[in-house]
């Protein structure tokens, strides 16, 4: 039996992979909410779909469809990073479970929060954190596993995904919506390291600006160098000559992990899990928040001992 969906943030970037994975997993989307109206690539999936770009009519209608038997089973929320825990909140309160994409909240109390609400509500939270579906990750984290447990691996994590000057003059720029670069586009790297190698022991900040930051992580079974950008300055030099844009690399001892492909299928596989009883909740996004949240907040150190090789020609 089909489950009814609704999307709050149907705009945004990501949304699409949410109609979609609701499409491929054979349930309907009902209604949507943003207060952007660009939003007509939802003809090619649920064109019967109802719209809303204010919440209090979104919210009535919701209302509305359970008060006549058509109860929301799931809300998937694809807003900016600091409306989530609003909107999960909305979710639980409505009596539907909550798909939330990454970063589940921005503070590490936000998360202690939304434990007391599922208790209250007898609803679920679930974090899209889809790097842990992916192929290369879940061999690696088997292999890791597997391995000898006193061994510390060494790891370099390049990410640089460049963007324009939009990207400052939208909610994605502004710290205290997005959380900052590592935040929101580093949140489920960090989430991915703490799950294979454990435990933040050191958390080391060498550089924080509004388009790039960079680090030392010293976890349970790792040695951590990151780097990353929204520059496309600090693409490698050669890379850039040939018109690309990105740079993605993490190597594990020496070796690189090969991820690039396969991203845009794993929310499908996101969504099947959490249809299936076997979703992440609330729990799992703790190590990575306050992991993101202390480099936020944490103190510059000069460069020393380990550090990214990136970082010393900025």
């Amino acid at each position: 039996m089909s489950k009814n969906f609704t999307i709050i943030g149907l705009a945004g970037y990501i949304a699409i992979r949410h109609v979609k994975a609701i499409k491929e997993t054979g349930n309907d989307l009902v209604a949507a909410l943003d207060k952007f109206d660009s939003v007509g690539f939802v003809d090619s999936y649920f064109p019967e779909a109802d719209f809303f770009v204010e919440f209090e009519r979104f919210d009535r209608h919701i209302a509305k469809l359970a008060r006549n038997g058509k109860q929301i089973d799931y809300v998937s929320i694809c807003s900016p990073n600091y409306l989530h825990d609003s909107h999960i909140r909305f979710a639980l309160r409505s009596g539907a479970d909550a798909i939330c994409e990454k970063p589940l909240v921005l503070n590490p109390w936000n998360i202690d929060a939304l434990i007391d609400y599922e208790n209250e509500t007898g609803k679920k939270v679930y974090n899209i954190l889809q790097l842990r579906h992916h192929p290369s990750i879940i061999e690696l984290k088997k292999k890791i596993d597997n391995g000898p447990k006193d061994k510390i691996h060494d790891i370099d994590l390049s990410y640089i995904t460049s963007r324009g000057k939009w990207y400052h003059y939208s909610w994605k720029g502004d710290v205290h919506k997005s959380g900052g670069i590592a935040t929101n586009i580093g949140v489920h790297f960090f989430d991915m390291l703490t799950w294979i190698f454990g435990d933040v022991k050191r958390n080391v900040i060498h550089l924080l600006k509004e388009d790039k930051a960079a680090g030392f992580l010293e976890l349970e079974r790792a040695r951590v160098r990151w780097f990353l950008s929204i520059d496309v300055e600090d693409v490698p030099g050669k890379i850039r000559e040939k018109g690309q844009r990105t740079f993605r690399s993490i190597t594990v001892d020496g070796k690189e992990i090969e991820f690039s492909g396969g991203f845009t299928d794993l929310h499908t596989v996101s969504y099947q899990e959490i249809l299936a009883g076997k979703g992440f909740g609330v729990s799992a996004a703790r190590k990575s928040i306050q992991t993101v949240y202390d480099i936020r907040n944490g103190q510059i150190t000069p460069l020393k001992g380990d550090y990214h090789p990136f970082v010393k020609d900025i």
